[in-house]
């Protein structure tokens, strides 16, 4: 199973990028922002993304990462629980901002993933630390997000040929 850490400022095309990568092979579509999603439902969110709730997420998320690592451990949890369905095929996109998130999901998998940046013009959102350090890490491919959509659908399927062409071996 290919595991996938993504990432770009929000709006720059990742969930449709995965969407029409999904189009040649079973993906997984995950993050870690999820449970803090849950928490801020609690607090009385109401989903929209917006540079306040932005904040909010970032900041469930780094006083949980601070307590107990809580959304790196769910994480984990959720790519090991998809790595015990063994389809070797399929591929698992995970949502991460933090460059140091990022690399401890890289070392636990000892170089099992690669990394993709996603880049958009006019999409740098700097409201908060998480979005603030997306283009801090040395990701193993960065992608363009400048074109139109036909554009971003022949990427997508350019980037699936040459990660299974045998040119590209990810465990």
């Amino acid at each position: 199973m290919y595991k996938i850490i993504i990432n770009g400022s929000g709006g720059c095309g990742k969930d449709t990028f995965i969407d029409y990568f999904s189009d040649n092979v079973k993906t997984y579509n995950i993050s870690t922002i999820d449970p803090a999603k849950e928490i801020a439902y609690i607090m009385g969110w109401d989903g929209i993304k917006n540079d306040k709730s932005r904040k909010l997420l970032s900041e469930i998320k780094r006083i949980g990462t601070e307590f107990n690592d809580y959304f790196f451990n769910e994480i984990i949890k959720k790519i090991d629980l998809l790595n015990d369905i063994k389809e070797d095929s399929s591929f698992i996109f995970i949502h991460c901002r933090e460059p140091e998130e990022i690399e401890k999901i890289k070392n636990c998998y000892s170089g099992g993933c690669i990394t993709l940046l996603i880049k958009r013009s006019n999409c740098e959102i700097n409201t908060n630390e998480s979005d603030k350090n997306v283009e801090n890490y040395m990701y193993d491919f960065i992608l363009d997000n400048n074109k139109d959509l036909k554009n971003l659908k022949e990427q997508s399927y350019s980037f699936y040929n040459f990660l299974t062409s045998g040119e590209f071996l990810c465990g």
